[in-house]
């Protein structure tokens, strides 16, 4: 596969000459490299294990990614952990609103 560089710097992967499987829904990966990737070094907030070289290709500039998720939003909304999978939904927002009342409570006493 030809590797070109894009607009905004990154490698993509030209996939044009790749053949199509012959099984739906089953990708055709003979004759293809496996790709040599670092060992996970960061975990992210979603719980995500990072590799630094897919981060290094990853071109964030280009306009199909949002690179700022969250613009916009209010520092309480960007404060709130959804990533608790021994509670629910329900039981997350409860905390949340508790902890924020707590804090508020805690700076109007200051």
């Amino acid at each position: 596969m030809a590797v070109s560089k894009n607009t905004g710097g990154a490698k993509t992967v030209d996939t044009t000459k790749v053949p199509l499987s012959d099984v739906p829904g089953k990708p055709d990966t003979a004759g293809i490299t496996a790709d040599n990737l670092e060992p996970a070094t960061y975990v992210a907030a979603s719980g995500a294990l990072i590799e630094p070289t897919i981060v290094d290709r990853i071109d964030t500039s280009h306009p199909a990614v949002d690179n700022e998720p969250r613009k916009g939003a209010s520092v309480e909304s960007n404060q709130i952990d959804f990533n608790d999978p021994t509670l629910t939904l329900s039981e997350q927002v409860e905390q949340n609103l508790v902890q924020r009342n707590l804090q508020a409570a805690e700076k109007k006493a200051d």
